[in-house]
């Protein structure tokens, strides 16, 4: 019979965008079709933002990009300043990131696995990846650790991921994560489904032993601290990868702008890297072309790039990496507004 430490022993390795040049391949693709023209394009719009003066790039994240190997990559576009604001789905930062930075793991897996003996190994699947949720648990009770160590109020997820990355500094057994990057260079994150993660687990027991006083997350003050920076942003860019809740939340804070009665410009750029359909008539929260109607996004330099993210995502990080528009850009530090 299989063992666990027969399934989990090769480890996932995360890209590194700096070590590769694909300014050449992205170039040639802007003269072929379909989806490599696409993410020519949207590599190039990518690299618009960063050229362009007191433009606000803000990245958000929904999937298992993190766990499948591009970790490294959304730490490097904050180190090397290509990245401003995050907003990203719990557990991109919590069960993959923050879990990473304790010391564990992912591991290179299988889909054609009998789930049930892998649910009596107590291994998770991710599709072809696997992660001990014995592991997770470790993960469930720093949260908790760092909850209990809090003055009891409500939070905003950024100031609860900022706490998390304040810990990483002293306690990280794996430097350099996008929590404690982030940290160190005050880009906020945030996480409006902050729950929805391994840290819904320690902040429900957290207020388990002290249902009284207790820390808890309030979205609301999320959407209206993401609403400022898009308010002092004279212009703004999203980096999408994938959709949902995390994508509709950047958006939305042109027009909960103008609810607070300031008028402020659609989003200038925006890039989406998905595999969701429209036929449904959602494509993972609206196309870019239909956000325009709802006032979100200008329609002049958007692109969808209908591609599995690990696969694209790598080139088109690379590229803005190595055609080197970072290196002028001013440091927003939004972190430091609040």
């Amino acid at each position: 019979m299989v063992s666990k430490k027969d399934l989990l022993k090769e480890t996932v390795e995360h890209i590194d965008i700096t070590s590769f040049d694909s300014t050449k391949i992205i170039e040639s693709m802007g003269k072929m079709s379909f989806t490599s023209r696409d993410l020519s394009r949207a590599s190039k719009i990518f690299n618009m933002m960063l050229a362009e003066k007191d433009c606000a790039v803000i990245l958000t994240l929904a999937g298992s990009t993190s766990a499948g190997g591009c970790m490294q990559l959304y730490s490097d576009l904050v180190k090397y300043n290509m990245v401003d604001a995050i907003v990203s789905t719990g557990a991109s930062i919590v069960d993959m990131d923050f879990f990473e930075a304790l010391g564990f793991r992912h591991y290179i897996g299988t889909p054609f696995v009998d789930d049930n003996q892998m649910r009596s190994l107590y291994i998770d699947r991710i599709y072809d990846t696997f992660i001990d949720e014995e592991e997770l648990k470790v993960c469930d009770s720093t949260i908790l650790k760092i909850a209990d160590s809090l003055e009891p109020r409500p939070y905003s997820s950024r100031e609860f991921i900022k706490e998390m990355g304040k810990y990483l500094v002293k306690n990280a057994k794996k430097k350099g994560s996008l929590v404690q990057t982030a940290y160190e260079h005050n880009v906020p994150i945030f996480c409006p489904a902050f729950s929805d993660s391994s840290a819904g687990f320690g902040l429900v027991m957290h207020q388990h032993n002290n249902p009284q006083k207790h820390v808890s997350i309030d979205s609301v003050k999320d959407f209206y601290e993401l609403t400022r920076i898009k308010m002092q942003a004279p212009t703004s860019g999203l980096l999408m990868i994938g959709g949902g809740v995390p994508k509709n939340f950047a958006q939305d804070t042109v027009v909960c702008a103008e609810v607070l009665g300031k008028e402020v410009p659609m989003h200038k750029y925006a890039i989406q890297i998905t595999v969701a359909d429209v036929r449904d008539g959602a494509c993972s929260s609206s196309t870019l072309k239909e956000a325009s109607s709802w006032g979100k996004v200008d329609t002049t330099y958007e692109q969808m790039v209908y591609a599995e993210a690990t696969s694209v995502l790598p080139l088109l990080a690379s590229y803005a990496y190595h055609k080197g528009s970072w290196k002028g850009r001013k440091k927003h530090e939004y972190a430091k507004m609040f």
